[in-house]
């Protein structure tokens, strides 16, 4: 039986070699670790559609050394008045040789379901359920699927050719903003908006602010085109008074006007006086130059996009 009074949650996660990076820096911003199995277990609740990472989360109900004594559980779960399904989780950390197979899968589904309180429903249940090995241990508990809401996104009426990707803008603002209650965020070069409006549909708190004032109204036209409200201003980072928990920035730049080192001084400078910890998306390595405004790094992933990388450094 699963004794401790400590909630417990499992996330299975699903990305490409590309995208480990970005995904393992994310992960460690919620949970304070990362795994190489894509899937994890923690205390910590985060929505699963915030990242368009996560493939899903269990809250668990119950727990066990083997499949019989989750079966053994079941008739405590469900409800007269629900129907429900149970669906074992095909991300989990069994593979090669203890790789459990489709027909054994079904069998466990079968097994809790037909324990479980309430009627079975294959194609519209009230409420899902999920097994999963993990660890040694198996599992069971109500299953949420995460939705990717971000891909609502993708197409924006103002466009920008060097403007970051929805799914990596949108973890960038999980890895800024991991846990939103009470934080203050700003992202002082903008552009048109693609961080703020990921950030803003997960409910973060985050204003923007750019010297640029076409991109300031384009920023606000994505931004109310979602049906989104935010603060967006022209303004130069050195004229921004007021303090934030976090910053993030995407230094700007293009193939044509490279903006040069004084210009990425000010605007580093200037984000250590406005916020006490700073998410840099850069296009090259900048390690002294964050140093030399006293900015110190604490993590750090590269992003790949075809033969473009990136790389985002977590600075406090």
């Amino acid at each position: 039986m699963n004794n401790s009074r400590q909630p417990a949650f499992i996330y299975t996660f699903a990305y490409n070699d590309a995208e480990r990076s970005l995904c393992h820096l994310e992960m460690r911003s919620f949970f304070g670790k990362d795994t190489e199995v894509k899937i994890i277990k923690s205390s910590i609740k985060i929505d699963p559609s915030r990242s368009p990472f996560m493939k899903g989360r269990v809250e668990v109900l119950a727990e066990g050394d083997t499949v019989e004594e989750i079966v053994a559980q079941a008739p405590a779960f469900g409800s007269e008045n629900e129907t429900n399904k149970v669906i074992f989780l095909k991300i989990n950390d069994r593979q090669g040789k203890d790789k459990i197979e489709n027909s054994e899968r079904l069998q466990i589904e079968r097994a809790i379901g037909t324990e479980m309180q309430g009627d079975f429903d294959l194609h519209n249940p009230n409420q899902l359920y999920a097994i999963v090995p993990y660890e040694g241990r198996w599992y069971f508990g109500m299953y949420t699927k995460s939705e990717p809401v971000w891909f609502a996104h993708i197409k924006k009426p103002r466009e920008y050719s060097t403007a970051l990707s929805t799914r990596v803008a949108r973890a960038v603002a999980n890895i800024a903003v991991p846990h939103p209650e009470g934080v203050r965020a700003i992202d002082p070069c903008c552009g048109i908006g693609t961080v703020l409006v990921e950030a803003l549909s997960m409910g973060i708190h985050i204003v923007g602010r750019d010297i640029n004032p076409l991109v300031c109204d384009g920023s606000r036209e994505n931004i109310a085109y979602f049906g989104l409200t935010g603060d967006v201003k022209k303004s130069a980072i050195e004229e921004i008074t007021e303090t934030y928990d976090v910053a993030i920035i995407d230094l700007p730049y293009n193939l044509y006007t490279h903006v040069s080192w004084e210009d990425q001084f000010t605007i580093l400078k200037h984000a250590r006086r406005i916020a006490k910890k700073v998410v840099i998306v850069t296009i090259e390595s900048m390690d002294d130059r964050l140093e030399s405004v006293g900015l110190q790094i604490k993590d750090r992933c590269i992003t790949k996009k075809q033969q473009f990388t990136r790389e985002i450094v977590v600075c406090e």
